[in-house]
């Protein structure tokens, strides 16, 4: 029965992972879609030498690498904290309201949230009032170059943090009782009772989640950016992504953004194998 279980999830990663794999052979064709996969011509590491010759390839990677860094960097901890946070409300109705209510905007699209976004943002909206109340001049954050990144991380924040707290709070939750009360008899206040046991127990889980994270790192989301992008932060927000829909979708360059895809496919198994083999080095990892 347990085989049985999990055999819808075996078929959905053969169906969506693993048979189209067999498509990524037309990033060595000039793939032509009514000639299909077994027409069009063979054309060998082509479409690399164009993809990393193309002059603003290099700008749409270090916008994606960027992007990347900084939501690994603010983004990460996020829930993490807040599932600390949580895990010190003593009251179990203000805790249950408060995770509701952290947890409702992961059920909202990011065509909603990025309309909430530019909404607040906007000239006559409440990030803008507030500055006017205080003497200041409006400022245009969605035409800002300086701004877009720190609205990208800051949103995806807004939006995920809640939903990430499930699985910190379900390590949290398996952590043995009496670790706390022997640290209460010893003296240890809740802060130290969270470094020297939370934390040490959430590691595992904390690492592991890392790891399935630095798989991705080239993979921002197309439908975050796309919906907070404009003709005046291309500089600073075009992604790989949202060059992939443009190419692609848009231009029919099926081969190119193939390409593309297994350069990042190829840059996100690199940094699992050497995060990995250094997590083994704690006796913690994938494999």
């Amino acid at each position: 029965m347990l085989y049985l279980m999990i055999l819808p999830g075996i078929v959905f990663f053969i169906v969506f992972k693993f048979i189209p794999l067999a498509g990524s052979v037309i990033a060595f064709q000039k793939y032509q879609i009514f000639k299909g996969i077994w027409g069009s011509e063979w054309v060998g590491l082509d479409n690399f030498i164009f993809l990393f010759t193309y002059q603003d390839f290099y700008l749409v990677l270090r916008n994606t690498a960027t992007i990347a860094l900084y939501q690994l960097l603010f983004s990460f901890p996020a829930p993490i904290i807040l599932a600390l946070l949580f895990n010190e409300v003593r009251l179990m109705l203000a805790k249950r309201v408060l995770q509701s209510l952290f947890y409702l905007p992961h059920f909202l699209s990011w065509v909603v949230v990025g309309g909430i976004v530019f909404e607040l943002l906007a000239t006559q909206g409440v990030m803008n009032q507030i500055r006017g109340w205080m003497g200041f001049e409006p400022i245009l954050y969605m035409q800002e170059e300086r701004y877009f990144r720190t609205i990208v991380v800051l949103s995806g924040i807004w939006k995920e943090v809640g939903w990430g707290t499930i699985i910190y709070l379900a390590a949290i939750s398996g952590i043995n009782p009496n670790l706390y009360e022997a640290a209460v008899m010893d003296g240890a206040s809740r802060w130290k009772q969270t470094i020297y046991i939370t934390l040490p127990t959430m590691f595992p889980t904390i690492l592991v989640l890392f790891l399935l994270n630095i798989g991705n790192f080239l993979e921002l989301g197309f439908d975050q950016i796309f919906n907070l992008l404009t003709p005046m932060t291309y500089s600073v927000g075009d992604i790989i992504e949202t060059y992939v829909y443009r190419a692609g979708v848009l231009q029919g360059q099926y081969s190119v953004t193939t390409a593309i895809g297994l350069f990042q496919s190829v840059i996100g198994f690199i940094l699992l194998w050497i995060f990995n083999r250094l997590a083994r080095k704690t006796e913690q990892g994938l494999w």
